[in-house]
């Protein structure tokens, strides 16, 4: 089994999607194994977001993901980060298929609801920076 992590950002709970967003996953058959609503330190923002530190939206994306509250998951399936991320959506809400989440709640490229793991090896790295072995189930 494979597992993926998936953050709402800021502005997927402030306006209230964190259900909506729970049962499309319920639905696909994936398990959660960890959930958790948190505040991230701007350290932490950067170190998740390492690959884009020198981009010119770097810290305009790090002001924006610890400006609010974020649910933190790990979900658990067979091919759980390929079908997640199809369920998620491009980026750009504006480019995202609707029937994704993106694509359904997204309103811009700087608010674009949610965050999923792209592939293994990035999903164990953000797994293990939000999670404790024991916060998982």
């Amino acid at each position: 089994m494979e597992r993926s992590f998936v953050m709402i950002k800021p502005d997927g709970v402030r306006r209230r999607l964190i259900g909506c967003i729970l049962k499309r996953f319920e639905k696909k058959n994936l398990t959660i194994k960890g959930l958790k609503l948190i505040k991230i330190e701007e350290e932490k923002a950067k170190i998740h977001y390492k690959e884009h530190t020198g981009k010119d939206f770097f810290d305009k994306l790090i002001k924006y993901i610890t400006s609010g509250p974020v649910v933190a998951m790990v979900w658990e399936g067979e091919n759980c980060i390929s079908e997640i991320r199809k369920m998620v959506g491009a980026t750009d809400p504006q480019k995202a298929l609707p029937g994704t989440i993106r694509g359904d709640y997204g309103l811009s490229l700087n608010e674009n609801i949610i965050h999923a793991s792209d592939s293994e090896k990035n999903a164990k790295r953000e797994i293990e920076l939000f999670f404790d072995a024991d916060e998982l189930v």
